[in-house]
C-alpha cells in the first residue's frame, strides 16, 4: 500500500468496523448469516446507521427497505453523487461480500467530512436490501426498487415459513409501508453517478498479485429448467439398447453445456448445471423424468444467446436420439451491462494517481450496479479475495486491499461532487 493511500484513508477504523459488523450473525468462527428483514440484518442496519450519522450522514430507511444515508452538497438540487452495495448475507456466508461496499462508502463520506471538503452535490450510501435472494427466491429487490422494477408478485413472494415480503417489510421498520413505494423510486435526473466496490469472488486479481480491478461490464443471467421424460423401468430387467433413461440424456446434455461454453475462446461465457432431480428416485429404478437447471452467462448477449440456441439444439437431438422428450423453460433473463466509459476512464486516472495498477475486468456475477446502470452512469471496484472465495465463512479480503479499493473510490467521488 502506497503512502498516498494511508494518508487518505483509515484503515483501521475501516478494518475494525468491518469485523465488528461480522460479529452479528455470526456464525462458527469466521461465518455470517443475515438474511434480510431478519433480526440479525436489524441489528445490522442500526449499527451502519450509528456509522453513517457520525460520518456527517442524516439517515431513512425508504419503502423498498433500502438503507440511505445522505450528505448535503452545497446545493440540494443537484442530482445525487451515490455509492452503495448490500450488507445482507447468504446462509453461512462470509464477513466482506457487499459490506465493504458499504462501510467502504461511509468511510469515504467520513474522510471527506474530517477534511472539510466542501462539495456542491449531496453525496448518498446505500446499503441495498435483500441483494442475496435467499428468503424470498429472488434477489436485488432494493436495486430494482429504487429504479421502478418491482412488480406484485416481488411482494407476494414469501419464505419457507409463510410469511410475504411485505408482510416482513411492515414489520420490519416503521414507515415502511410498499404501497407508496412509489415515491422511493429514483430518477435519471436524480442520480449524477453511483459506484458500487465488492470484493471480486474470483481468482484473477490474485492471479496477477493486484489488489484492485476495474470492472467494464457485469455479465447477464440466463436462467433455466431443463427436463427430460422418458420411461421407468426395472435395473435389472431392461436391456440397455431398449431404455429411454433420461438421466443418461440429461448427462450427455450436461456434457454438451460445458463442451459449448468451452469452445468461447474469450472465457467470458460460462455454464453451470448446480441441481438435478431424479424422479422417482429409486436406486433400482429407471428413471421416468429428470429435471436440472441452467445458469449460463456472457457479457456478450449476442453470444450468450447464440449458445442457448446451440444448447436448445442439443437437447432436441439428444432427446431424438434416445426417445426422449426434452423441454427447456427460461426462468429468469438479465442482460448484460456495460460500466460507464467516463467513469471506467476516472477510475483509471485515480488509479494512477494513487500508483496502483488496477486492471480491467468482467464481473461474471450479478451485482446491485448493474440495476442502477439503467438510470445512471456506473461503475465498479473490485477487491481482490483470497483463493477467490466467496459465499464460504472462509472468505477474505486483506486490509490493505480493501483501503486501496477504498481510496481508488474516494478519489473518484471527490472528483465528481
Amino acid at each position: 500500500m502506497t503512502n498516498k493511500i494511508s494518508s487518505i484513508i483509515n484503515g483501521t477504523r475501516l478494518f475494525e468496523r468491518l469485523m465488528e459488523l461480522a460479529k452479528i450473525g455470526k456464525k462458527g468462527d469466521t461465518g455470517v448469516e443475515r438474511l434480510v428483514l431478519s433480526s440479525e440484518d436489524d441489528k445490522a442496519q442500526e449499527l451502519v446507521t450509528s456509522w453513517m450519522e457520525e460520518a456527517g450522514m442524516s439517515v431513512r430507511v425508504d419503502h423498498f427497505g433500502n438503507l440511505i444515508g445522505r450528505k448535503e452538497g452545497r446545493d440540494k438540487n443537484l442530482p445525487t453523487v451515490m455509492i452503495g452495495s448490500h450488507i445482507d448475507t447468504v446462509p453461512n456466508g462470509g464477513r466482506f461480500d457487499g459490506t465493504i461496499g458499504v462501510l467502504g462508502g461511509i468511510e469515504v463520506v467520513q474522510t471527506l467530512k474530517e477534511a472539510n471538503v466542501v462539495h456542491d452535490n449531496p453525496i448518498e450510501v446505500v446499503a441495498f436490501c435483500d441483494e442475496e435472494g435467499t428468503r424470498f427466491a429472488d434477489g436485488f429487490f432494493g436495486s430494482r426498487g429504487m429504479i421502478g422494477h418491482v412488480e406484485s408478485k416481488d411482494l407476494e413472494a414469501k419464505d419457507e415459513n409463510g410469511l410475504s415480503r411485505e408482510e416482513a417489510l411492515a414489520s420490519f421498520r416503521e414507515g415502511i409501508d410498499v404501497q407508496r413505494r412509489d415515491e422511493s423510486i429514483r430518477k435519471p435526473d436524480d442520480v449524477k453517478l453511483f459506484l458500487e466496490m465488492h470484493i471480486e469472488q474470483g481468482p484473477f486479481l490474485e492471479k496477477r498479485d493486484l489488489p484492485v480491478g476495474i470492472v467494464e461490464g457485469i455479465a447477464g443471467p440466463v436462467w433455466g429448467k431443463v427436463q427430460k421424460i422418458g420411461e421407468a423401468g426395472h435395473a435389472g430387467t431392461v436391456p440397455m439398447n431398449m431404455r429411454r433413461d433420461p438421466l443418461a440424456g440429461a448427462a450427455e446434455v450436461i456434457a454438451s453445456i460445458e463442451a459449448i461454453c468451452k469452445q468461447d475462446t474469450t472465457g467470458t461465457l460460462v455454464g453451470t448445471v448446480g441441481k438435478i432431480e431424479a424422479h422417482p428416485g429409486g436406486r433400482n429404478v429407471i428413471p421416468d423424468s429428470v429435471e436440472f437447471s441452467l445458469d449460463l452467462r456472457d457479457v456478450d448477449l449476442q453470444k450468450r444467446e447464440n449458445a442457448l440456441n446451440r444448447i436448445e439444439e442439443s437437447i432436441a437431438s439428444i432427446c431424438k436420439d434416445r426417445g426422449l422428450t426434452g423441454i427447456l423453460e427460461r426462468t429468469l433473463s438479465i442482460d448484460p451491462v456495460l460500466c460507464s466509459g467516463q467513469i471506467i476512464e476516472s477510475l483509471q486516472e485515480g488509479s494512477s494517481s494513487l500508483g496502483l495498477e488496477a486492471p480491467l475486468m468482467i464481473s461474471g456475477a450479478g451485482h446491485d450496479a448493474m440495476f442502477m446502470e439503467k438510470i445512471t452512469r456506473m461503475g465498479m471496484v473490485f477487491v481482490r479475495c483470497k483463493n477467490g472465495i466467496s459465499h464460504n465463512p472462509a472468505e477474505w479480503a486483506e486490509k490493505e486491499d480493501i483501503v486501496a479499493g477504498t481510496a481508488l473510490l474516494y478519489e473518484v467521488i471527490r472528483r465528481n461532487i
